[in-house]
């Protein structure tokens, strides 16, 4: 039974503390699947807090705003709530805005990669050995 206590007074928390590390809130949020990938990430220089590189154990106030990034996207965020807890995707997303320039900058973003791969569309199949010595030598003619 001492356990069960324990666990529930865990679970009356809710894992919100006054503050809460940088790279255990980005987990938390799911912008990262590990605290090791954002650790890594913070330390890569790819999170900016309020315009400025931090290391992972910066902690997190309400209203600040974090620079990312997830791939090739870039997202700037406005922290709304502080939690050390993973929970549901859409409990997550409670916690963070994304910015309207932020977003407007990624649809932009997108729109000119889809454009990009209409111009230079891929061959249905690759080329047939025949088909690359005819490549290389019209190559190496030119």
């Amino acid at each position: 039974m001492g356990n069960m206590q324990k666990s529930e007074k865990k679970f009356e928390n809710n894992g919100v503390q006054g503050s809460v590390r940088l790279d255990k809130w980005l987990w938390a949020v799911r912008f990262y699947k590990t605290r090791s990938i954002a650790k890594t990430m913070i330390d890569g220089g790819k999170v900016h807090y309020n315009q400025q590189r931090v290391k992972p154990n910066k902690e997190v106030k309400i209203g600040d705003c974090i620079r990312l990034s997830q791939g090739n996207i870039q997202k700037e965020i406005i922290i709304l709530g502080i939690t050390e807890k993973r929970g549901p995707a859409p409990e997550a997303q409670k916690l963070y805005q994304e910015t309207e320039t932020s977003i407007a900058k990624r649809e932009q973003i997108a729109e000119a990669r889809k454009y990009g791969a209409l111009s230079m569309p891929n061959p249905e199949r690759r080329p047939t050995k025949k088909e690359r010595r005819e490549l290389i030598e019209f190559k190496s003619h030119q």
